[in-house]
């Protein structure tokens, strides 16, 4: 990647879009501008699960203004992501291409424990050096994520289905706060932290909170003087006391509640209250870094050869004892025709991606070697795999499945020409390096038109092997599923 001294990161939240632009100095990053809008993507979101028209039309309208402040910046240099109210939508299918469209960068929906990695990393580089475990508790508008985390490196995470949008939505639809919806609300976030309580209990020194929700709680209780300093039990009980009391959020009267997080302000408190229940904590700092920020760290650390995905994938092949002889072969075979197919201008993304897939290809023969490949695009698309989006895991998990037999079942599922290259080389890779050992191929030369791929190959080499000759016949039978022409020719 070509280094940027402008790094800019979005994050299209469940409550709020926010976007972050800063410096980059060195090995620091330094802020330098900052918008919110507050879209409430779940607040939007229909008991079928679908993004209203109206929720839509207020995100549309945020990106214009954010794309507004993107214009001269290279892509390289912006990252999108999208969380919880993404994840679930099921019209965001049809929701992201229209705000691509208007951002003008693409838009990666990561899985909750993506967002956890990388809500920590924000965190870690806006609090002072420690050696201490540290648990950090982002409260989102539609999960919770929480995180044990020692320095920069992130030890536990987990991602909870509830947030301040869905929990008000929910528990306090009218505003009204009782003693029964606001109890309901709390033992139902107490059932979700439930879960995490024996893996996290006791394994943290300093608790801190991060987003708006940790910080609109830590101003409330201190500028009413229900608390000294951040979050503390004793002041949580006092507020508890305070809401009760007045019985509504439109008439509450706290110092530090702004407007636009008066709605929510009543589920972020019932997770927070539950959050120090079932974790037994006594006090919470609030960061300055967030979900933003640690986007921002690592794209920088793409720049500086420091790729968390790079890091992952190498995991991958320790963790489903992957050959890696066989991996560097097929890799070497598949960016040489790669190459070849695309004319020598091959662009930095498929060529990460098309390492990546044939270093995992083989991660499913720990499953069973018979469909081997299907065991390995399942993991690939359903497995945690950090710094990954779910789109980038759903390439690799189409790209791997499609090294081996019929390819029928891909006509509705390829979204660009380079897929279908970045295949074709995959498949050719496996099939010339079946034997598994480093033998001398004879030159081979591939040209791809558009519709039609020519692959040049010695006649004699090809009659001394009958067996590759037959492959390479079966894959000229294939491609005609994907309208696709292969025309064998002799060197």
């Amino acid at each position: 990647m070509q280094k940027q001294t402008t790094l800019a990161a979005i994050d299209l939240g469940s409550n709020s879009f926010r976007l972050q632009i800063a410096r980059v100095e060195g090995d620091q990053l330094y802020m330098l501008d900052g918008l919110r809008e507050p879209v409430r993507l779940a607040a939007g979101l229909t008991a079928e699960k679908y993004l209203n028209a109206e929720v839509q039309q207020s995100a549309f309208s945020a990106l214009e203004r954010f794309a507004e402040r993107l214009r001269d910046l290279p892509h390289d240099a912006v990252r999108v992501v999208g969380t919880n109210s993404l994840r679930v939508a099921k019209n965001a299918e049809d929701f992201i291409p229209q705000a691509e469209h208007i951002l003008g960068f693409p838009i990666e929906v990561i899985a909750g424990r993506e967002e956890a990695r990388l809500i920590y990393i924000g965190v870690a580089h806006g609090l002072p050096p420690s050696t201490d475990n540290r648990l950090v508790i982002d409260i989102g508008g539609g999960s919770t994520e929480c995180i044990i985390g020692n320095g920069f490196t992130p030890l536990k995470m987990e991602s909870l289905y509830m947030g301040c949008v869905s929990f008000s939505n929910r528990f306090f639809t009218d505003g009204k706060i009782t003693k029964q919806n606001l109890k309901q609300a709390e033992l139902a976030a107490r059932g979700e932290f439930e879960s995490i309580v024996a893996d996290y209990r006791g394994q943290w020194r300093q608790a801190v909170g991060s987003s708006g929700t940790a910080k609109a709680i830590a101003e409330i209780l201190e500028l009413n003087g229900y608390s000294k300093h951040g979050i503390t039990r004793e002041g949580l009980d006092k507020l508890r006391a305070h809401l009760l009391e007045v019985g509504d959020v439109k008439k509450l009267a706290l110092q530090g509640l702004r407007p636009d997080r008066e709605p929510v302000i009543a589920g972020g408190f019932a997770i927070m209250y539950a959050a120090f229940c079932e974790l037994d904590i006594a006090q919470m700092d609030t960061a300055l870094g967030a979900l933003r920020e640690g986007v921002l760290y690592d794209l920088w650390g793409r720049f500086h050869d420091d790729d968390v995905r790079d890091v992952t994938v190498d995991q991958f092949m320790q963790r489903y004892h992957v050959d890696a002889s066989q991996a560097k072969r097929v890799g070497k075979l598949a960016r040489m025709f790669a190459l070849q197919f695309f004319n020598n201008e091959i662009n930095e993304a498929d060529t990460h991606m098309l390492d990546w897939a044939a270093k995992l290809i083989e991660i499913g023969i720990s499953v069973a070697h018979s469909g081997y490949h299907k065991h390995t695009a399942y993991i690939l698309a359903n497995a945690d795999m950090p710094g990954f989006s779910k789109k980038e895991q759903a390439r690799l998990s189409m790209l791997t499945l499609a090294q081996r037999g019929n390819l029928s079942k891909f006509k509705e599922r390829i979204k660009h020409t380079s897929d279908i290259v970045l295949m074709m080389s995959l498949r050719l890779a496996v099939l010339f390096c079946r034997n598994r050992s480093d033998i001398k191929l004879p030159a081979l030369q591939g040209r791809f038109s558009g519709s039609k791929f020519h692959i040049s190959i010695d006649a004699d080499w090809l009659a001394q092997n009958p067996l590759t000759e037959a492959a390479l016949q079966e894959e000229t039978r294939q491609w005609k599923a994907l309208e696709m022409s292969v025309q064998i020719e002799s060197a």
